[in-house]
């Protein structure tokens, strides 16, 4: 596996529907609240902006926010490229690496702002595009959730990085939880924010034939059922900046490459069911923090789920936002930030901190 670096394209190269994304969605949305904070005002529009284009499949004109690199990689005896922004730090530097792994209707780009906390802080950060995300390649393939684990442990090396601080949200949270499982050397702290999979889906659920999957996801995603996922991750209202995520992903669906996209978003929705991550808890030791919003409207009382996954780590801590959805990076992320940093800049050999099991956070009434 080899290193290809390249930087990110002008952002005179990206198309004006998300260039001028802002502006699009201050003027569709219509409706503007009389009180309330003034970030979380807007009202998403019915329809999609009539200026949004199409979203390259390798997300050629979507911007970034920083120079991103590719790593290249073989599958299945196919060669293929991992991209990744890797980004130094900004403030005082601590020797530290911390890898971030986003989630199933995002990519590397969306965490920005987590990005810039770490680095303020003097952390080097590693955002990784997956296979089938972003801008990497999206092969059709059977996904599971070792290739990613498998291809960072190969970025690491790579870059000579012996250890690292891995953070997975949502679906990275899965990527995560895979990642210290196989690789506990290179781990010194693992975090899973709101993560999915806390359940094993498979009992009483029948297995879906891949075609299926893909009929469903061909002819399933929408303007409107692409925004509904995305509203949900918001409880405490929505903000104009939202609506770009929406925007570069519907853009896919009005691509001529939206048949392949189609098969590779159904196969990695099909890891849900086929590569669960719960019993893997259980045998991880590394220092780990268990952390996320209260009002997850993806999981049923995701309190209780999360602290079911910080009694099954052996060494964790558990810390839930009341009120907060399922994207606390965006949804609130100055406490999450802080939070995230205290707990990164701890000592990794010391025992996480278990004051939490004395609480009633999770437990079911």
């Amino acid at each position: 596996m080899t290193l290809n670096r390249r930087s990110a394209p002008s952002p005179t190269t990206f198309i004006p529907a998300l260039a001028l994304l802002t502006v699009s969605v201050l003027a569709a949305a219509g409706s503007v609240a009389t009180t309330g904070p003034l970030a979380a005002q807007a009202t998403p529009p019915s329809e999609p902006p009539p200026d949004w284009g199409p979203t390259a499949i390798d997300y050629s004109n979507v911007p970034y926010p920083f120079p991103v690199d590719y790593l290249e990689v073989s599958l299945y005896g196919e060669d293929h490229r991992m991209a990744y922004m890797d980004v130094a730090p900004t403030g005082d530097a601590n020797g530290r690496t911390v890898v971030i792994f986003h989630g199933m209707n995002f990519f590397a780009a969306p965490y920005e702002p987590t990005i810039r906390a770490l680095t303020g802080a003097g952390f080097r950060v590693l955002a990784v595009d997956r296979l089938g995300y972003g801008r990497s390649s999206k092969p059709d393939v059977h996904y599971n959730l070792h290739m990613p684990a498998r291809h960072t442990k190969a970025l690491l090396d790579a870059l000579g990085i012996e250890e690292a601080a891995i953070v997975g949200h949502s679906m990275g949270g899965m990527v995560a939880t895979r990642f210290a499982f196989t690789y506990p050397e290179a781990t010194s702290h693992v975090v899973m924010v709101n993560q999915i999979g806390l359940t094993d889906p498979r009992p009483g659920r029948p297995w879906q034939d891949p075609a299926d999957a893909y009929t469903s996801t061909y002819e399933g995603t929408t303007y409107a059922s692409i925004l509904r996922g995305h509203v949900r991750y918001y409880p405490r209202g929505w903000k104009p900046e939202y609506l770009q995520w929406v925007g570069v992903q519907y853009g896919l669906t009005l691509s001529g490459d939206w048949p392949r996209m189609a098969k590779v978003r159904a196969g990695q929705r099909r890891i849900l069911y086929e590569d669960p991550v719960v019993y893997e808890w259980q045998h991880i030791d590394t220092k780990a923090l268990v952390i996320g919003g209260a009002d997850d409207r993806l999981v049923s009382d995701f309190p209780a789920a999360a602290r079911h996954v910080a009694e099954e780590l052996q060494n964790a801590e558990l810390l839930i936002f009341p009120e907060v959805g399922h994207s606390p990076h965006l949804d609130n992320p100055e406490e999450y930030h802080a939070e995230l940093i205290r707990f990164l800049r701890s000592n990794p050999d010391e025992p996480a901190d278990q004051a939490w099991q004395a609480t009633d956070v999770g437990v079911r009434r």
